[in-house]
């Protein structure tokens, strides 16, 4: 059965007695039909006294189009842990439309081990989404009327950095001219959309604590500068409290079920490669303090998604992980080794070794924060034993551990294994978490560190503009901020083709970004794009509604 049909097929539990297992009263619950809820800030703030759980994090190697399935190995992690007779919960982002009707598809994880209701998660959900982008535009508005009505804080036109969004990949509007057709309309200027996952906006959901706080860093983002180059910030539009209103509710994290009936948060959820790539801040610690293991995620390849965790989710809020589990598939394996899509069903062991080396250099990049790491081989039917053990094979030569885990095609059966050794290493204690850089740091040689030490870049190369524009924010009292990459998922180069475990590159940095209110700088690498574009067969033109009224289409 496809993924959709499978969830379809899902025996879901009315969602108030998924958050009884939870300990939420049904009265801390605001439900969203039968089986999706938020929790309310209340029961968040009462169990602020209870003891952390403990934090594990699923990453995966580079991705290639022959699947890693790092959300299906987070919702299968999670249910073998609750299969062992462990308290464990799951912690994932909610997804973008945009890639939803690309290429990328949901994010709900697949076969045997999704998250439910597929179909609705992956969709319009419970509008955190759509909250997020009115008040991004809500801004956006309130910036034109301003220069419209007299520009009193004397904002200069060419040097508007805020731009709108849309949750859509439409790459036609990523420069725009505004404001077009005459007086009444305002001030044509140059303008361009991001895809909502990448608003600033979204990133500070995503990191504030509460109501107070997502104010306050909405305040603080810089909308434009004056002619004096002096930033205006949001809070001088006037524009923080009404955002505030309009994300009141997307603040608060959703509960939802797995296919075994095992609790959920699915909240937030920013780009990874264009944004830091991890769910909220609010729903993790929340989830600490309800559960004894608390599995989560981070977007894209471990250098991309995890380095960001670590060095920015972790440092902001004060987290620490107690195990990575690090995913990885013989398919991509062998794709990495050189074997075109259509030949990955053919077994090639010789290309599986070849392609290893992406493999460990995460394992070594994830050891320099100081935490234990796992290997988790999804393991996909067409596998060979002798595919997978040279994975093994070769992890054991590195010193670390490779486990197969089916829970794709058996659900938490076939986690198990994987279960207790992840529960066992995260008991053990021998995690010593360090971000990788300090936030003394110069802005600059934080971009080095992680070109150098993460890319294993010869240097990251910056024009003098940027370079002035890096002081610019040290002098204007930014410089303790890390530094966000905005660079290709594919590779750990800027050449989405250029697999493996590359050496001898260059990072071309295109421009840097401030997301002052997020709380960290932003640096724009390669080719990368903030506004995707839809590949030349989107997945859209095969979503549909059946005889029956039901969606197809969706994976």
């Amino acid at each position: 059965m496809s993924d959709i049909e499978i969830a379809r097929a899902a025996q879901k539990k009315p969602i108030f007695e998924i958050g009884d297992v939870l300990g939420i009263p049904s009265s801390e619950l605001v439900p969203f039909g039968h089986d999706k809820a938020k929790i309310s800030q209340n029961f968040i703030n009462s169990v602020q006294n209870n003891a952390d759980g403990k934090l594990i994090l699923v990453t995966a190697i580079n991705p290639t189009p022959a699947g890693e399935g790092k959300t299906t190995t987070t919702v299968g992690l999670g249910d073998g842990l609750n299969r062992i007779g462990k308290n464990a919960m799951i912690c994932i982002r909610e997804a973008s439309l945009g890639p939803n009707f690309g290429m990328k598809g949901g994010a709900a994880g697949g076969g045997y081990a999704q998250i439910v209701p597929m179909e609705e998660m992956n969709l319009h959900f419970t509008g955190d989404f759509h909250a997020i982008t009115s008040a991004h535009s809500l801004l956006s508005a309130m910036i034109d009327n301003h220069i419209y009505w007299g520009n009193e804080l004397d904002i200069d036109t060419r040097r508007v950095v805020w731009r709108r969004v849309v949750d859509m990949n439409d790459r036609a509007l990523r420069q725009i001219t505004a404001s077009l057709g005459g007086v009444s309309n305002g001030f044509p200027r140059e303008a361009g959309f991001d895809i909502t996952v990448a608003s600033e906006v979204m990133a500070i959901l995503c990191l504030a604590e509460d109501l107070a706080d997502l104010q306050k860093r909405l305040g603080d983002m810089i909308v434009a500068y004056r002619r004096d180059r002096s930033p205006v910030f949001c809070r001088d539009i006037k524009a923080d409290g009404a955002m505030t209103v309009l994300l009141k509710d997307a603040i608060q994290p959703n509960l939802l079920q797995t296919l075994e009936n095992n609790p959920a948060f699915v909240h937030g959820g920013p780009f990874a490669n264009i944004a830091h790539g991890c769910n909220s801040v609010i729903a993790t610690k929340t989830a600490l303090k309800l559960t004894d293991y608390v599995v989560t995620e981070a977007g894209f390849g471990a250098d991309l998604g995890a380095e960001k965790f670590l060095n920015i989710k972790c440092r902001k809020a004060g987290l620490s992980p107690s195990a990575i589990v690090l995913v990885a598939t013989v398919r991509a394996m062998k794709m990495n080794g050189g074997v075109a899509k259509s030949d990955l069903n053919d077994e090639n062991v010789a290309a599986v070794k070849a392609g290893c080396p992406n493999l460990g250099r995460h394992i070594e990049n994830l050891r320099s924060f100081g935490v234990p790491v796992l290997v988790a081989i999804n393991h996909f039917v067409k596998d060979t034993d002798a595919e997978v053990q040279a994975v093994q094979d070769y992890c054991s030569e590195m010193g670390a551990e490779a486990i197969v885990s089916k829970h794709w095609a058996d659900g938490s059966t076939g986690s198990e294994n994987l279960a207790k050794r992840v529960a066992e290493v995260a008991d053990a204690g021998e995690a010593n978490f360090s971000p990788t850089y300090a936030d003394d740091m110069p802005l600059a040689d934080k971009i080095q560190n992680i070109c150098k030490n993460i890319y294993r870049a010869d240097e990251a190369v910056m024009d003098k503009k940027i370079s002035d524009q890096l002081r610019d924010w040290e002098a204007q009292g930014y410089g303790h901020l890390p530094v966000c990459m905005a660079k290709t998922q594919y590779s750990f180069s800027t050449d989405p083709n250029l697999r493996g475990a590359p050496t001898g590159h260059v990072i071309p940095v295109r421009e840097v970004r401030i997301s002052a209110g997020a709380g960290f700088i932003v640096a724009v690498c390669g080719e990368i794009m903030t506004m995707p574009g839809l590949p030349r067969h989107p997945a859209a033109e095969t979503i549909c509604i059946n005889d029956q009224g039901e969606i197809e289409g969706l994976f």
